[in-house]
């Protein structure tokens, strides 16, 4: 069974490797949206794969430390792409989510990642 829950983070950053003129050069900002798959077998007791309340839990502490920052300034997003972003996020919460197949980060409505791992 393959659960996921949705979450949002306001950010900025800069992109400081792109080329001379290249718009995210510059300081800006996105309204990131991150879903999180999850893939296991169901509880038979409980009949869910997890609780989405404990997810939660364990997503809270690190959109705290995104939310509403300046990304560039969290050690390892020096260039935080969505890519690079992805990558870290996958690293901070994998050690407590064991479940953790995917990951999909949206940076505008259009454009975004898929990561697993």
């Amino acid at each position: 069974m393959l659960i996921y829950k949705n979450f949002t983070f306001d950010s900025a950053h800069e992109l400081p490797n792109v080329p001379e003129g290249h718009k995210c050069k510059n300081l800006h900002g996105h309204t990131y949206r991150l879903t999180v798959y999850l893939e296991g077998e169901i509880d038979e007791k409980l009949g869910w794969v997890m609780d989405f309340n404990e997810l939660k839990r364990v997503m809270k502490p690190l959109l705290k430390r995104m939310d509403h920052n300046y990304l560039n300034n969290l050690p390892g997003l020096e260039n935080p792409t969505s890519e690079v972003l992805v990558r870290w996020i996958w690293n901070q919460i994998h050690p407590k989510l064991p479940l953790l197949k995917r990951l999909e980060l949206r940076e505008t409505p259009t454009s975004g990642v898929i990561y697993e791992g």
